[in-house]
């Protein structure tokens, strides 16, 4: 593992994190390395490692973590969270990481793919015309192909 330089860190960033619902707890880690034992994704994929972004979070590492590629390979199985001996919500925990890394910008180009479609659709795949006469034929109802709620999302479409 490679060393953790601490001469950027935030000390104002694990407070920020800790102040959303759902990581009240992330302080409560004693880096008992659980989280990382229990997942599925860091035993296929040694890149990702919960420990390791929990342990960069608490240092105030924020760039490192938000501008990393890492946070975005949780599945969100809810493995880790289950067997955490503090309780810390580690999925949620991640979640609320993806959340910071977008807002700031820092999303992967997927993400960004995703969010423009849901912006302008309101959903990730078109519904047309078409998709409703093969639901018709089938005896399903018909679909929206256009989705209004989206702009409660995006209010500046």
């Amino acid at each position: 593992m490679a060393d953790i330089d601490l001469t950027n860190a935030d000390a104002s960033f694990v407070k920020e994190i800790a102040a959303q619902p759902g990581a009240e707890k992330i302080q409560a880690c004693f880096t008992c390395r659980t989280c990382t034992a229990s997942c599925p994704v860091s035993a296929v994929n040694s890149k990702f490692n919960p420990y390791r972004i929990i342990r960069l979070a608490l240092y105030g590492l924020r760039k490192e973590v938000l501008e990393s590629d890492f946070i975005w390979l949780c599945s969100s199985c809810y493995a880790c969270q289950e067997r955490c001996p503090q309780g810390v919500s580690i999925t949620e925990f991640m979640t609320i990481l993806k959340n910071m890394a977008v807002s700031a910008g820092h999303a992967p180009a997927g993400i960004k793919a995703q969010r423009d479609l849901i912006r302008g659709q309101g959903r990730i795949y078109a519904i047309d015309e078409f998709d409703n006469k093969k639901r018709n034929k089938a005896d399903l109802p018909s679909l929206p192909t256009t989705c209004e709620a989206v702009k409660i999302l995006f209010p500046e479409c």
